[in-house]
């Protein structure tokens, strides 16, 4: 994976607009920019490059988009744009429909039509948002099918669109871990995603294809399973209750990983129950408190499966490698860039 970075905090006042300018419509679009700020503009790019999509996280002072017919005809990447608001006051208007961000929501809009955009943000301070860019040729639903979703408010804290927003903010956070042949597996996880928020609020599974439906219900059970880890009553009875699908169905979207739903449950509890004995912040916490809050209801039991994932008992391994971050001096590591 490919991360590109870009900030004007280092340069001086006089070239940060220009230089933002440049870097941000060579990495998106062509498009028209104006801002009130340009003798004290303050902007950053981190662009996380999947191959063919693309999620950056920008920050940026007030300023104003217009993506224009003549624009579009000088240049159409046909890239569709989801946007995730961060910071700020966020606002996009196409199709004759105008939607203003909250934490609470998402955008969807199309580059090869006319569109506005605005931000702004109170004094001294910058707008942010998340932009997940998806070449239209890899979008499994038809143009014309996703024509009422332009330029409207879709929820971001529920659902499909809660899904994706933290599938790429796991993205933008551990950047770092992943291998280029992970990026072309993360990006058509991302595609299956996007997809299946937009079929969602279409109110139709029809506009999927089979194969992204199941990938796309199949990270939504993940995820819900992550969320209630916690519960020791979690069971495949109770996940295929809530995603309103067969338990039988709930078997055959976990067979091609190898495990059943009840071996990836405990395996996602133990690894959470094995960060948690890593952490010497957590040093004050009992072993079997931290398994009881990761849903195990027997001490006995959780140490014995935890003997046979990680080759020791549970106490052992909180000794050993707390110890070893005591002995281990603190170190600082300078970041880099990698460009292209």
């Amino acid at each position: 994976m490919i991360e590109n970075t870009f900030s004007t905090e280092d340069l001086p006042k006089e070239d940060r607009w220009a230089s933002w300018y440049e870097s941000g419509t060579r990495s998106h679009l062509p498009t028209l920019i104006r801002t009130d700020h340009q003798d004290d503009f303050r902007g950053s790019i981190r662009l996380l490059d999947l191959g063919s999509v693309q999620v950056s996280t920008l920050t940026y002072s007030p300023l104003q988009v217009r993506r224009t017919p003549k624009l579009i005809r000088q240049s159409d990447p046909d890239i569709l744009y989801f946007v995730f608001h961060r910071r700020g006051g966020i606002g996009v208007a196409q199709a004759g429909r105008e939607a203003v961000l909250t934490s609470q929501t998402l955008v969807f809009y199309d580059t090869s039509q006319p569109f506005t955009a605005w931000a702004t943000a109170e004094h001294g301070s910058v707008a942010g948002c998340v932009i997940l860019q998806v070449p239209r040729k890899l979008f499994p639903i038809r143009t014309e099918t996703l024509d009422p979703l332009l330029a409207a408010s879709l929820p971001s804290r529920e659902g499909f669109g809660a899904l994706l927003a933290g599938h790429l903010d796991q993205l933008v956070t551990n950047a770092a871990g992943y291998t280029p042949a992970d990026a072309v597996r993360l990006a058509a996880i991302t595609v299956d995603l996007s997809a299946a928020l937009c079929s969602h609020e279409l109110e139709s599974n029809d506009t999927l294809p089979p194969e992204t439906h199941r990938r796309a219900i199949q990270a939504q059970v993940h995820a819900f399973i992550r969320e209630h880890l916690g519960d020791p009553d979690l069971s495949p009875d109770t996940i295929a209750a809530a995603h309103q699908i067969s338990t039988r169905y709930l078997y055959k979207l976990f067979q091609d990983q190898g495990l059943t739903v009840a071996d990836w449950i405990r395996r996602s509890r133990l690894e959470r129950c094995r960060r948690d004995l890593a952490d010497p912040a957590q040093r004050s916490r009992s072993v079997l408190a931290i398994a009881v809050q990761w849903g195990f209801k027997d001490g006995a039991n959780f140490s014995r499966v935890f003997r046979s994932a990680y080759g020791m008992p549970p106490g052992d391994y909180r000794n050993h490698h707390q110890s070893d971050a005591v002995r281990e001096p603190t170190r600082t590591v300078q970041a880099t860039t990698r460009t292209s």
